[in-house]
């Protein structure tokens, strides 16, 4: 049965969240315009107020409908069917609703409302103009997933995630002859998204660039209500907190990455991941000249201009990654929808509105009277903003190549503009040399702002230059860093940990509240120096020593045959030396859902296009029985892992598990890396190349053998030697009875550096002759007993042979990288001190411009260094 009402229901909520978005802001546009009436303004903003609140009950039904659709396996709806399956748990369920690109536009939508509901409660004195801004954002949001065709003009707005499949796809030949066909399972969820940090990381993605909204919000309300300089301390908070969520969001891809693609790294300067970093570095210098913009004009006209410019740069990211203009140069951005257009109108109208607000304000904008100097605290703040800017502002450039193509085919010309080959090397070379810069600034600037250094005080900064001077010495030589752009960024970096050390120790002694600047430039510093060695200094462990080739497609070949030469072949269950390793690989695993780790694919017979096994052993995991053979488990599918044996020199042994997924849909096998980490390095493995664990082998043609006692034979290259054949009281498959009888050949294989016995059996039950061949994964074999001649003591036996099994892995190990991540944990510390320090502020302003103006509190306190 076509579940119809909950896809019907959940396009009328979308519809009236847009019909109520859009009068919303025109009720906040009339409660905040200067000229209403105190009364009139009061009745447009509850009026607003209420239309908003509907709206976000609109908006939490049609959340709720998506999900019911996905939740339920409702795979006659088109967005159920894509991105999920009966096969998905819970937390990749969730993660498929914002799989596409209807789902995530509802995820960021959902942040919106709730972030508008608390600016409602928080700050009533801006309502009016901050939520128009909010209200008319929202609009456009929600038209991008309204799925209305206007009549007449045959144009379309917006792609709705409630069709059904037989609407997206109605030549289907199913549906000619089943007008209501429902498929039984979906397509499944992107197996490189089925991951915990997929569960996490968009989520907290999308709320970063919600967040957004609200500083842009505040300085279009400033602008528009002439509160030049007022809005910002209502922004700063929120500027901040934006900061901390867009940089943990951008954090956890990077953990993602690093966890479940295989390219060795955190960051590949991918297009999208660029887009997400470019913002997040504009909002971090608008923060810095926010803090300063109350005292100084050109401070204020700055964070104007940069505030405004994070939430278009955050619009124009969505229209590079959800409008198709990537194409082919990223993994990450989403198919076009044909919502290319409406995009692009989206950019355009706050982009030009925003800053034609600004620059008929300009001239209203307060002038500096005098010059600052290069000994203040401003114009360091200013040097860092500056170079922050520039930072985004070459990431941007390069990114944008396919932009420009596109904007000159659109004016009929081509330009064929290419992204770098190397794009690592080509930003590496850029940023490595902007982060020096900026990474001394924070020390330096620290050092200005607390410790007052003028012109003829500049010797407070010699005694951490002096240690930061020592202690990177110490480390290059340690470290055997020769390249000079290394030695710069370990340098600077670790001159900002101990000049921010310094200044922490003094702040902390008075008032650790103000700590939170020092304490985020201090897990940027740490950051820098795990990025420059686990980056800079990877070593390729898995050398082909071999002299044979393992490939000869273009991924193994490119690059001077560089896989070729850093990937290995193993073979099953047989010892192969890696560098100081002794390698192993014991067998394939798959995951049960119930039980802990990973067992043998052997112990279970996997049921093809399931999420079930039936057992065909019991299932014992550490002294624990949970399964008796013959019984149906549930397993993760598609999802296989290679017991690889790591044996140290000194005789440790530990195992490492890499994932490869067998989906046709993405190109056959999909591999993830398993990590073993150790406090100075991480040793990160990856199979490149595997035989397909769920397809049958294909043997060769049959070989027999007839033989005597003890003769040996030769098969495949291996010597056999039938050493003897005796009576067996049990078969496994096979049933004895009073009058059965069974015999099973004890065959043992030479191979060079081992033994292995198979052992197939001869059966005689009811009379009738039954054999149960034996296959040796290791050997690539299967030998079957054939026929015992009693006249003459011979025995028979038929052979075939396969491809044995094998894997095709790499090895690679990071050095310090522990380093980047307790940098990303201090770093996320500091930014959290600072935006609770500053929305503390905010609130005791809050409650003094509340109270009467008898009560209200004359002081005022100096800004501080976030």
């Amino acid at each position: 049965m076509i579940h119809s009402t909950i896809g019907s229901a959940g396009h009328l909520l979308v519809i009236i969240a847009f019909v109520t978005a859009l009068v919303a802001t025109f009720a906040y546009f009339k409660a905040g315009m200067s000229g209403t009436l105190p009364e009139e303004t009061l009745t447009w903003k509850k009026f607003a107020r209420m239309i908003f609140f509907v709206h976000v009950a609109a908006v939490a039904g049609v959340v709720f409908s998506l999900y019911w659709i996905i939740g339920n396996h409702y795979f006659e709806y088109h967005y159920a069917w894509k991105n999920s399956s009966l096969s998905l748990p819970t937390g990749y369920t969730i993660s498929s609703f914002w799989q596409d690109q209807e789902g995530s536009f509802l995820l960021w939508i959902f942040w919106n409302v709730v972030l508008g509901v608390v600016l409602i409660f928080s700050n009533r004195s801006w309502e009016a103009p901050v939520m128009t801004v909010f209200a008319l954002v929202q609009a456009f949001l929600t038209s991008m997933i309204l799925g209305v065709v206007i009549p007449g003009l045959d144009l379309k707005i917006g792609s709705t995630p409630f069709l059904l499949l037989k609407e997206v796809m109605p030549d289907l030949p199913v549906y000619q002859m089943d007008a209501n066909f429902i498929p039984k399972d979906g397509n499944g969820l992107n197996p490189l998204l089925q991951n915990y940090w997929m569960v996490i990381h968009p989520p907290t993605l999308f709320l970063g660039f919600a967040t957004t909204l609200i500083p842009f919000s505040f300085a279009i309300a400033g602008l528009w209500t002439r509160k030049i300089q007022d809005w910002i301390r209502p922004a700063l908070p929120w500027a901040l907190f934006s900061a901390l969520i867009l940089g943990v969001g951008i954090l956890m891809g990077a953990y993602w990455a690093y966890e479940t693609l295989n390219f060795g790294g955190y960051w590949n300067w991918d297009p999208v991941e660029n887009s997400s970093i470019v913002p997040w570095l504009v909002l971090v210098a608008a923060i810095h000249t926010m803090i300063i913009g109350r005292r100084n004009a050109t401070a204020l006209k700055t964070s104007f201009i940069l505030t405004i410019a994070t939430f278009i740069l955050i619009l124009y990211s969505t229209f590079m990654t959800r409008s198709g203009v990537l194409g082919n140069a990223s993994v990450h951005s989403f198919t076009d929808l044909g919502l290319s257009g409406q995009l692009l109108v989206y950019l355009l109208t706050f982009t030009i509105v925003a800053t034609g607000l600004l620059i008929y304000r300009w001239k209203e904008l307060p002038v500096d009277e005098e010059e600052v100097s290069t000994y203040s605290q401003e114009f360091w703040i200013f040097i860092g903003a500056t170079l922050l800017c520039l930072s985004g502002f070459q990431i941007l450039a390069t990114t944008s190549i396919p932009v420009y193509n596109k904007i000159a085919e659109a004016f009929g010309t081509i330009l064929n503009m290419a992204l770098p080959a190397d794009q690592i090397g080509h930003y590496n070379k850029f940023q490595l040399w902007f982060f020096s810069l900026i990474i001394v600034l924070t020390g330096i600037g620290q050092f200005f702002w607390w410790k007052r250094v003028g012109q003829n005080r500049l010797q407070a900064l010699y005694n951490p230059l002096l240690i930061a001077l020592i202690i990177s010495a110490a480390i290059i030589t340690y470290q055997g860093v020769k390249d000079i752009q290394y030695i710069v960024l370990l340098t600077t970096a670790v001159f900002a940990i101990v000049a921010n050390g310094t200044i922490l120790i003094n702040i902390i002694s008075g008032n650790y509240n103000l700590s939170g600047g020092a304490i985020t430039h201090i897990g940027v510093a740490l950051m820098l120096i795990g990025i420059l060695f686990s980056s800079g200094y990877t070593k390729v462990v898995s050398i082909n020593n071999s002299g044979l080739m393992i490939s000869r497609s273009e991924e193994f070949t490119s690059n001077d045959n560089k896989e070729n030469k850093e990937n290995i072949t193993l073979w099953l269950n047989k010892p192969e030396k890696m560098g100081d390793y002794m390698l192993t690989w014991r067998d394939v695993r798959v995951e049960p859902r119930h039980i802990p780790g990973y067992i043998p694919k052997s112990w279970v017979d996997i049921v093809e296009g399931d999420f079930h096994a039936v057992a065909l052993r019991d299932i014992v995991v550490n002294d624990k029985k949970y399964n008796s053979k013959g019984d149906t488990i549930e397993i993760f599918p598609e999802n296989f892992y290679y017991d690889i044996e790591y044996r140290e020199p000194s005789g440790r042994i530990f195992n490492l598990f890499p994932r490869v997924q067998i989906n046709p849909r993405m190109g056959g096998i999909v591999s993830s890396p398993d990590i073993q980490r150790k406090y100075n390095k991480d040793l990160y493995t990856y199979v490149s190349m595997v035989t397909n664990p769920t397809a049958e082998p294909v043997w060769s043609q049959t070989e027999n053998f007839t033989v005597n006692m003890r003769d040996t034979f030769f098969v495949n290259d291996y010597v056999a030697i039938l050493d003897n054949v005796i009576r067996t009281e049990q078969v496994e498959g096979v049933t004895l009875g009073e009058g059965d009888a069974a015999v099973k050949a004890i065959i043992r294989v030479l191979d060079k550096d081992k033994e292995y016995v198979i052992t197939p059996s001869f059966v005689i039950r009811d009379r009738m002759v039954a054999r149960k061949p034996e296959v040796s994964n290791d050997l690539g074999m299967r030998i079957q007993f054939q026929e015992i001649n009693p006249q003459t003591g011979q025995f028979s036996f038929a052979v075939n042979t396969t491809q044995r099994d094998f894997i095709v892995m790499k090895a690679i190990e990071k050095p310090l990288i522990n380093v980047l991540w307790l940098g990303t944990f201090v770093l996320v510390i500091g930014f959290v001190m600072a935006t609770i320090r500053r929305f503390k502020e905010f609130v005791k302003m809050r409650n003094r411009e509340n109270m009467p103006a008898s009560g209200k509190s004359k002081s005022k306190a100096r800004p501080q260094a976030v």
